[in-house]
């Protein structure tokens, strides 16, 4: 071990300056004008397997050239052995609003002990880190213990389109015993987690038509159908009012919490009163009967993203609206359909249908299935003892409120399991102007890496 720590120290400077490299590279997924840097950072990716050593590097275009690169990997040591691959991503987000950056967002910078940049934790740096602990294998060890794949996309950052597909025409050349996503986060900069599960997602949309113009509401007020009347009828009759969604059937499929897995989510730290008081709230509320991280990991949720309708400038409009508008999303768990889920929402809708009004329903795509790991898998085991290792602490089990896709398809399609497992920290500003990754958690995530790939090749 102190030759692996020396040998991380001596690089500590060489890895700043590296990952500097690539977050120079702007590739914006969403945006089609940065198509070129797209293929720049895909090349910079295969560059840098090739340099950490991996004998197979392969650019696959997607889409017929249509859609963004994906890096493949391979370094196989044993075919008796197990195998790993490794997923992350290559592109990044848009960096609007410009004017909250107090840096360049392509020029990245150093404040203290941060590097600022897009892409700087999602998931550049992340994936930065793996491909590190492969490296570092190679130079202490010849080569790592067991066989690696790496699979690195272009298109995370706006949904994966074409990830199922090249998932499809690849089983053979993709098959392995376990992936490991590098993208994500531990709990804390000082808090190990291994993260099991994601929820899935259903999106919709309640159009509520009434006349063919917004009315005066002293001439026809009391006399028609006013639609926003309506659409608070429906969005008031998806839920009891302790918190519990009201549509029939939307939780026939949970499955349920084991006692083990309660108990896990239970032993996880969290400080509720701290969690209230960052969001500005006195109180948690939700589903009787379980927890707040229960519920924001483990539970299904029905939420009304957005509504509106009629007259909301400044001042008062005696107006009665001619239409209503409200957004939907259902976070759903095991073993939840999304289509399903959808078809329930639209019958409860279409209960609430008024006379002199149209009600209609939308679906939109993007809708994904939730994922969950067993908690028992051995993998689970091995990872828990190398973060315990690394962080003095022993690592929770966690689940993921939010969704990530591709971990299911990974699981459905290649019939393997999805154990997320980045070094991200939660509070490097994802998404956000700001970015930044700490300089100085870099040496533990290569070091999380190849201890992880040591130890499962010591188990067989």
């Amino acid at each position: 071990m102190a030759d692996l720590d020396r040998y991380l120290e001596e690089r500590r400077e060489r890895y700043v300056e590296e990952l500097k490299e690539f977050l120079r590279i702007p590739s914006i997924s969403a945006l089609p004008e940065h198509r070129e840097d797209i293929e720049r950072a895909a090349a910079w990716v295969a560059d840098a397997l090739r340099r950490a050593g991996v004998p197979k590097v392969e650019i696959f275009p997607l889409q017929g050239g249509e859609g963004h690169p994906v890096v493949y990997g391979e370094w196989v040591v044993d075919p008796a052995k197990p195998t790993y691959l490794i997923y992350g991503h290559y592109d990044v987000q848009p960096v609007d609003p410009i004017e909250l950056w107090e840096s360049p967002p392509f020029e990245p910078e150093e404040r203290d002990g941060k590097l600022y940049a897009r892409g700087a934790t999602d998931d550049k740096g992340c994936l930065f880190e793996a491909i590190k602990g492969v490296e570092a294998l190679r130079d202490l060890k010849g080569a790592p213990p067991v066989n690696v794949k790496f699979l690195l996309e272009g298109e995370e950052e706006i949904g994966s389109p074409n990830l199922g597909a090249f998932l499809e025409e690849n089983r053979e050349l993709l098959k392995c015993d376990v992936v490991l996503g590098a993208d994500g986060s531990m709990l804390s900069p000082d808090q190990g987690c291994l993260t099991i599960a994601s929820r899935g997602l259903a999106a919709c949309q309640i159009d509520v038509y009434g006349p063919n113009q917004d009315l005066h509401s002293g001439s026809y007020g009391g006399a028609v159908a006013n639609p926003l009347h309506v659409l608070a009828q429906i969005v008031a009759s998806f839920h009891t009012p302790d918190g519990r969604v009201a549509v029939s059937g939307f939780y026939d499929r949970v499955r349920p919490l084991s006692e083990k897995e309660r108990a896990d989510l239970a032993a996880i730290p969290f400080d509720e009163e701290a969690w209230l008081r960052e969001i500005g709230l006195e109180a948690a509320f939700g589903e009787p009967g379980y927890s707040t991280l229960e519920r924001i990991g483990a539970r299904p949720t029905l939420e009304v993203n957005g509504m509106w309708g009629g007259f909301q400038g400044k001042g008062t409009k005696t107006v009665l609206p001619s239409e209503a508008h409200a957004k939907i999303t259902c976070r759903l768990v095991p073993d939840q359909d999304p289509d399903q889920i959808l078809d329930l929402i639209e019958a409860h809708v279409k209960k609430h249908q008024v006379p002199g009004v149209r009600v209609e329903f939308q679906r939109f795509p993007g809708s994904a299935r939730p994922y969950a790991m067993p908690a028992d898998h051995p993998t689970l085991e091995v990872a828990a003892r190398v973060l315990e290792e690394l962080y003095g602490k022993p690592a929770p089990t966690v689940r993921m409120g939010g969704t990530v896709p591709v971990a299911e398809l990974f699981s459905s399609i290649l019939g393997t399991w999805f154990l997320y497992y980045s070094f991200g920290d939660p509070d490097t500003r994802l998404h956000a102007p700001n970015e930044f990754i700490r300089t100085g958690t870099i040496p533990r995530a290569v070091k999380g890496y190849y201890r992880l790939l040591e130890a499962l090749g010591q188990e067989g």
